[in-house]
């Protein structure tokens, strides 16, 4: 399995491009900016991409899905609850001065328990609301990208548009926390960390 991260973008969103080294298939999950970057990583790699993966329908994390679209043909899946989102980029961005495009419809709606293939690579949806409503993470062996939702030592802000605090913390306990210690947690923001260190060490979710 490759995974190779890129922080893109003004405010410094993690990209993910998940890689299945026995095909060469691809998943970029949160392409928020910077696309020439982000193709540059696929090409330097050795992949192509099939699938573009958003955890959530923040700008930050999406903006690039048309670009991304365009040059690959790579279908766009987001959970069905943030895909309104998606035709209203444009707006959002400028809320933060920044120019935004954007994405295309989604080509596919994800709900929890979906599975997505990349490869000989399988991929969990696991729906994870709070810092949106449609918020998801994608788990496969000893991996988990969660967008927004947990960070190492933080977790999402939950002060903007469909947020929810106690909705947030139940999902990082009932979604994320029964999850294996050893599971590497890639979040939307920042350094990697893992499940077990985040239930031991995270001051803002409680005991676990």
């Amino acid at each position: 399995m490759i995974i190779d991260t890129l922080a893109v973008g003004p405010i410094m969103a993690n990209c993910y491009i998940l890689g299945c080294e026995e095909t060469g298939l691809a998943a970029v999950i949160d392409p928020g900016d910077e696309p020439e970057r982000i193709l540059d990583a696929v090409t330097r790699n050795g992949l192509k991409v099939t699938a573009i993966l958003n955890t959530h329908g923040h700008f930050d994390h999406v903006g690039a899905n048309a670009s991304l679209k365009a040059a690959t043909g790579a279908a766009i899946m987001i959970h069905a609850l943030d895909a309104p989102m998606l035709a209203d980029l444009a707006t959002a961005g400028r809320m933060f001065g920044l120019r935004v495009e954007n994405s295309p419809p989604p080509d596919r709606l994800l709900s929890d328990g979906d599975r997505i293939a990349v490869g000989n690579l399988s991929l969990e949806v696991i729906h994870t609301p709070g810092h949106t409503p449609g918020g998801v993470a994608f788990h496969t062996d000893g991996a988990v990208f969660v967008g927004d939702t947990l960070f190492a030592g933080s977790i999402g802000r939950t002060d903007l548009p469909g947020g929810d605090f106690d909705t947030l913390i139940g999902s990082i306990h009932t979604r994320l926390f029964p999850l294996d210690d050893a599971v590497q947690v890639y979040p939307g923001h920042m350094g990697p960390t893992t499940i077990g260190r985040e239930k031991r060490h995270n001051p803002f979710v409680g005991r676990a």
